[in-house]
């Protein structure tokens, strides 16, 4: 166990980003791994040296979660804009707000607000289509940003968000930053 612990620190430590500002999309043919959260059982990580491990998948029948996870997707690459919530610029709740909009989902238009949304959802139990909240200023603590989760695998859940520096990426929670400065996650469907 002490060792695994030695592994996951060494690991973070040397892909690990500092601020949402310099998140980076994470790299889908790459091994994932994310950090045992409190009180959650030991999950089966892939192998570095096989990236062909098979991880068992959340599931999920709702339809409209996939649906409104590609439409999300479409806006990947777009550049951040406060208040945005267009190709021409977005932000991260716009990004949320407009993708469930979409289908006929009305939702609070800031993150906090939607925080206060559906159901809380253990994150062992996260599927496709849930949000993830994270409170990413450590001088006030509030939550300030949000993702929609794209990928659900036991190790390895990914999410589209927006950042001020690259605008609309896929980020994973194993990723330094997004794991510390994850709050909560929510099941709206």
């Amino acid at each position: 166990m002490k060792q695994f612990i030695i592994c996951i620190l060494t690991m973070l430590a040397l892909s690990a980003c500092k601020s949402s500002k310099h998140a980076k999309a994470s790299d889908t043919n790459s091994p994932k791994v994310i950090i045992q959260a409190q009180n959650q059982s030991n999950i089966e990580l892939p192998n570095a040296s096989n990236n062909e491990t098979k991880v068992e998948q959340h599931s999920n029948s709702n339809t409209s979660a996939t649906q409104i996870v590609d439409y999300a997707q479409q806006f990947q690459g777009v550049k951040y804009k406060y208040g945005g919530t267009t190709k021409k610029g977005m932000d991260c709740s716009g990004l949320v707000y407009e993708s469930f909009k979409a289908f006929n989902i009305q939702l609070p238009r800031i993150s906090r607000d939607m925080a206060k949304e559906g159901d809380r959802v253990d994150i062992k139990d996260v599927q496709v289509g849930d949000l993830l909240f994270f409170k990413t200023n450590k001088k006030r603590n509030t939550i300030n940003h949000v993702g929609l989760v794209i990928t659900a695998l036991l190790g390895n859940i990914e999410f589209i968000h927006s950042t001020t520096r690259q605008g609309v990426i896929i980020s994973s929670l194993a990723e330094r930053y997004w794991y510390f400065s994850f709050a909560e996650a929510r099941r709206l469907l």
